[in-house]
């Protein structure tokens, strides 16, 4: 796929684009780290009062401090831009122009529905042109939008669409295998079931390249 197509795709339709956007207020970063944790804190040890739990007991009374920086510091630290993972390009000297798999990445998120974990693992794959990215950068992605609350569907396009941005590429894959505490602990309690997601792009919307990163993923 050469450089016209992905100009082209670079005019995708704003709508488009804004879909793939994690639902945030226009002030979501007004407030510092430490503010959003006191407040966070503040509103956790309400929650842990009204469930009947004694937070002068040892084990209990440092839990909403820990929550509270647990959700800002690890969890969502996803949310806010000024954590995105800076990729560099790279010149694909080597002139390689054969499909690339990053297989088993893992995927570590939260249901935005019930903020309970969503855990598995992602396969990226990409056919360069002009340039290549780090490996680690790859896993570094799908950590980044992994790391808020999140739709499945979404994480998934999410990383394929920061794929495509960095490599200059529509010759992108992911396929993200994940299971979702929110059916597993609660409501139907199913501890059996798994949910997949796939984006194909560019040369992976055809049936060789498609079934040869299928391939690549499932062998052990």
């Amino acid at each position: 796929m050469d450089n016209q197509d992905w100009t082209h795709d670079e005019e995708m339709d704003d709508h488009i684009l804004s879909s793939l956007e994690t639902p945030l207020r226009a002030d979501a970063f007004d407030l510092s780290d430490s503010q959003k944790i006191a407040i966070i804190e503040k509103h956790f040890e309400q929650i842990m009062h009204t469930l009947g739990l004694d937070l002068t007991d040892d084990s209990l009374k440092g839990t909403p401090h820990r929550v509270a920086k647990m959700y800002v510091k690890e969890i969502f630290h996803g949310l806010h831009p000024d954590n995105k993972p800076t990729i560099r390009r790279f010149e694909n000297k080597y002139k390689y122009n054969h499909m690339l798999v990053e297989r088993d990445i893992t995927v570590y998120s939260s249901c935005e529905h019930h903020f309970v974990p969503i855990i598995g693992k992602a396969h990226v794959a990409y056919v360069p042109n002009e340039h290549v990215i780090g490996l680690s950068k790859l896993n570094r992605i799908v950590q980044y939008y992994a790391r808020r609350p999140q739709v499945q569907e979404r994480l998934t396009m999410q990383i394929a669409n920061e794929l495509k941005q960095a490599l200059r590429t529509e010759n992108v894959a992911v396929m993200i295998e994940a299971d979702h505490l929110c059916v597993m602990s609660r409501g139907v309690n199913d501890v059996t079931s798994s949910t997949i997601t796939a984006e194909y792009s560019g040369l992976f919307q055809e049936d060789h390249f498609r079934n040869e990163f299928l391939a690549h993923i499932r062998k052990k």
